[in-house]
């Protein structure tokens, strides 16, 4: 909605809708075999180049990993990490861990890389000098606003974290100086469920917001 001078205005109904789909966001790993609509994944990437950056710097890089071949390569990397990452448990922890469906590298129709490229021209290195890591921070809100945009047409995103961001970007045959932010599996999700997953099977519990606010 605007006002007559075009500037936005988002009323009560919009706010609690906006508090929906926060809450509604979440971490698919089981997806349907649906292709998305033609042109959704352009509409989403472009919705995720409306998010803030250090300097306007645009630091994220997209890649839509299609081939089969380069799709086995990331799966293989997940498998060969998952495997490690098992060993680290011990008990009932391992046993719950070796249960979880962790990716949905296998089901999901779309398969997004995305990188920061830390070094890019672009923002002048405006707000990075101190602080770097902002050029990868600006790639995370990225995520989050394309992550935002595909739930409100009830497309589910999945970030894969348990790889190798070398082997990654190996497999896909980036540019030098690009550092894997995260790997996203895509598509529609197989059950809309409002409980994160991981806390229905009792691998976690999420906390109040005031456990995490310190005032001084």
């Amino acid at each position: 909605m605007s006002d007559t001078h075009g500037d936005p205005h988002f009323d009560a109904a919009f706010r609690e809708r906006l508090a929906d789909l926060l809450a509604w966001r979440r971490d698919v790993r089981r997806f349907r075999p649906d292709p998305l609509p033609d042109g959704a994944l352009d509409r989403l990437l472009g919705l995720a180049c409306l998010a803030p950056s250090v300097g306007l710097s645009q630091p994220w890089r997209f890649v839509i990993v299609e081939d089969r071949a380069r799709r086995q390569k990331v799966r293989e990397s997940f498998l060969q990490c998952n495997a490690e990452a098992l060993g680290d448990y011990r008990g009932e922890r391992a046993k719950l861990y070796a249960t979880l469906k962790l990716a949905g590298l296998d089901e999901a129709p779309v398969h997004l890389a995305v990188f920061a490229e830390r070094a890019t021209p672009q923002g002048q290195g405006l707000g990075r000098r101190t602080m770097p890591e902002m050029a990868d921070f600006s790639v995370v809100t990225a995520i989050h606003t394309l992550w935002l945009a595909a739930r409100a047409e009830d497309i589910g995103v999945g970030w894969v974290s348990i790889l190798d961001p070398g082997e990654v970007a190996a497999a896909l045959d980036v540019p030098a100086g690009w550092s894997l932010i995260a790997y996203l599996c895509i598509g529609y999700p197989q059950d809309d469920a409002l409980m994160p997953e991981l806390q229905r099977v009792g691998w976690e519990h999420r906390r109040a917001p005031e456990a995490f606010v310190l005032r001084r």
